[in-house]
């Protein structure tokens, strides 16, 4: 079997998977599926003073279905509601095996080798009042300057000898300050 990639209403992944293997077992069709999936990251996100971990998909609009690409299977797959239809349209072609290791996280590359840590939910605005906890800066504190979420960094103003300093810092190692 195969890993095929189908696209869906967005924010409908989870209802459409529930869906789909409702279908699957009231046409019979298990042998011709094996596993639909719903990919997701563990995400770190502070709500107030807390903070929580909770699942963020990481390809919305999107399911990886392992299966058979046999008419019948195909076809109750494009008449689920809310799917749009397969990657590839007529000729949906299965997903390279690396590419879904990747997906699935059983193999990693060799610059990440240790474990990650979820990436911090955080929504830092420019002209906000942030001190730093960590690094070269602990303590510092200063105004926001600069965002850039992909890449979880921040551009800063600081005060150094008396004159202000613009530095690059990680979402990690800052906090906001309470106004």
């Amino acid at each position: 079997m195969d890993w095929y990639v189908v696209n869906t209403f967005s924010g409908y992944e989870k209802s459409v998977k529930r869906s789909l293997e409702e279908r699957v077992k009231k046409h019979a069709m298990e042998e011709l599926f094996e596993e639909i999936l719903v990919p997701t990251e563990k995400v770190s996100e502070r709500r107030g003073k807390k903070t929580i971990q909770r699942d963020q998909k990481i390809m919305p609009g999107y399911l990886f279905i392992r299966m058979e690409m046999e008419d019948k299977a195909r076809s109750l797959v494009q008449n689920t509601p809310k799917v749009t239809g397969f990657l590839g349209g007529k000729n949906p072609r299965p997903v390279r095996k690396a590419e879904m290791e990747r997906m699935l996280g059983h193999t990693q590359p060799k610059a990440e080798a240790q474990v990650e840590q979820p990436a911090p939910k955080v929504n830092y605005k420019v002209g906000q009042q942030i001190r730093v906890k960590t690094g070269a800066f602990a303590n510092f504190t200063g105004e926001i300057d600069d965002v850039n979420n992909d890449k979880q960094k921040i551009w800063m103003w600081v005060s150094l000898f008396g004159r202000p300093t613009r530095v690059e810092v990680d979402f990690s190692e800052v906090e906001a300050v309470a106004t």
